[in-house]
């Protein structure tokens, strides 16, 4: 392990080599250890993964995801809820 936290990004040119020494035969494994490159890294350079280029294809949505939407009822009841909170507190203040 190099000790260091986060993604290493690599030039266009080691990609290039690597992937040209891919098609000329070597190994995955021969080609990390040589360059010192994640397997993962250079198959998917390669086109080896599939959920990198599904992941090409359709990107995953940034953000957290929507919550589903309220229904009309529970939406009444949840805004009878706030009323009632409301009215009981003005009244212990002693506005009204």
């Amino acid at each position: 392990m190099s000790g260091r936290k986060g993604m290493q990004r690599y030039s266009e040119e080691t990609k290039e080599t690597v992937i040209k020494a891919y098609q000329t035969g070597t190994s995955v494994c021969e080609l990390s250890r040589q360059y010192g490159i994640s397997r993962y890294s250079i198959q998917s350079w390669c086109g080896l993964r599939k959920e990198v280029e599904l992941r090409h294809e359709a990107p995953l949505p940034k953000g957290r995801p929507n919550t589903k939407p309220e229904t009309q009822e529970k939406t009444i009841k949840r805004l009878k809820m706030e009323n009632e909170l409301l009215r009981n507190f003005l009244s212990a203040v002693g506005r009204k």
